[in-house]
Protein backbone atom coordinates (compact mmCIF):
# COMPACT_ATOMS: atom_id res chain seq x y z
CA UNK A 1 0.00 0.00 0.00
CA UNK A 2 1.47 3.33 -1.10
CA UNK A 3 -0.65 5.71 0.97
CA UNK A 4 -0.43 9.44 0.31
CA UNK A 5 -2.32 12.09 2.32
CA UNK A 6 -2.87 15.38 0.48
CA UNK A 7 -4.36 18.66 1.63
CA UNK A 8 -6.53 19.95 -1.20
CA UNK A 9 -7.20 23.55 -0.23
CA UNK A 10 -9.24 24.30 -3.36
CA UNK A 11 -11.59 21.41 -2.48
CA UNK A 12 -11.80 22.13 1.28
CA UNK A 13 -10.52 18.72 2.27
CA UNK A 14 -7.70 16.35 3.00
CA UNK A 15 -7.75 13.20 0.90
CA UNK A 16 -6.02 9.83 1.12
CA UNK A 17 -4.81 8.05 -1.99
CA UNK A 18 -3.48 4.57 -2.55
CA UNK A 19 -1.59 5.20 -5.76
CA UNK A 20 -4.16 6.95 -7.96
CA UNK A 21 -7.15 5.58 -6.07
CA UNK A 22 -8.90 7.85 -3.56
CA UNK A 23 -9.55 5.88 -0.38
CA UNK A 24 -10.66 8.53 2.11
CA UNK A 25 -11.41 12.17 2.81
CA UNK A 26 -11.99 14.68 5.58
CA UNK A 27 -14.08 17.63 4.38
CA UNK A 28 -14.67 21.03 5.93
CA UNK A 29 -16.41 24.31 5.24
CA UNK A 30 -15.02 27.76 5.92
CA UNK A 31 -16.90 30.07 8.25
CA UNK A 32 -15.46 33.33 9.59
CA UNK A 33 -12.11 32.46 11.21
CA UNK A 34 -12.80 28.76 11.55
CA UNK A 35 -13.07 25.56 9.59
CA UNK A 36 -16.01 23.29 10.30
CA UNK A 37 -15.13 19.62 9.80
CA UNK A 38 -18.30 18.05 8.50
CA UNK A 39 -17.32 14.58 7.35
CA UNK A 40 -14.53 12.02 7.58
CA UNK A 41 -14.79 8.79 5.62
CA UNK A 42 -12.45 5.96 4.67
CA UNK A 43 -13.07 3.13 2.21
CA UNK A 44 -14.02 0.08 4.35
CA UNK A 45 -11.25 -1.94 2.67
CA UNK A 46 -8.75 0.41 4.34
CA UNK A 47 -10.27 0.50 7.84
CA UNK A 48 -7.87 -0.11 10.70
CA UNK A 49 -4.89 1.62 9.07
CA UNK A 50 -5.20 4.94 10.93
CA UNK A 51 -6.18 6.81 7.77
CA UNK A 52 -9.06 8.77 9.32
CA UNK A 53 -6.72 10.09 12.02
CA UNK A 54 -4.14 11.11 9.44
CA UNK A 55 -6.81 12.98 7.47
CA UNK A 56 -7.96 14.95 10.53
CA UNK A 57 -4.31 15.61 11.42
CA UNK A 58 -3.69 17.01 7.93
CA UNK A 59 -6.64 19.40 8.20
CA UNK A 60 -5.50 20.45 11.69
CA UNK A 61 -1.93 21.08 10.54
CA UNK A 62 -3.14 23.32 7.72
CA UNK A 63 -5.56 25.14 10.03
CA UNK A 64 -2.59 26.02 12.25
CA UNK A 65 -0.63 27.32 9.26
CA UNK A 66 -3.61 29.43 8.23
CA UNK A 67 -4.34 30.68 11.75
CA UNK A 68 -7.92 29.42 11.98
CA UNK A 69 -9.76 27.40 14.61
CA UNK A 70 -11.63 24.14 14.01
CA UNK A 71 -15.20 23.25 14.92
CA UNK A 72 -15.57 19.47 14.49
CA UNK A 73 -19.14 18.44 13.71
CA UNK A 74 -18.14 15.03 12.35
CA UNK A 75 -18.32 12.52 15.22
CA UNK A 76 -14.90 11.03 14.45
CA UNK A 77 -13.18 14.43 14.23
CA UNK A 78 -14.99 15.60 17.38
CA UNK A 79 -13.62 12.65 19.36
CA UNK A 80 -10.10 12.99 17.94
CA UNK A 81 -9.97 16.75 18.56
CA UNK A 82 -10.54 16.20 22.29
CA UNK A 83 -6.87 15.21 22.54
CA UNK A 84 -4.59 17.75 24.26
CA UNK A 85 -2.49 18.32 21.11
CA UNK A 86 -5.51 19.96 19.47
CA UNK A 87 -6.37 22.33 22.34
CA UNK A 88 -4.97 25.35 20.46
CA UNK A 89 -7.47 24.79 17.62
CA UNK A 90 -10.64 24.66 19.74
CA UNK A 91 -13.33 27.22 18.93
Amino acid sequence: MELNIRFENHRNRAAAYDGDREVGECTFTRSDNRWVIEHTEVDPLYNGNGIAGKLVDEVAQNARKTGVKILPLCSYAKKRMQRPEYADLAV
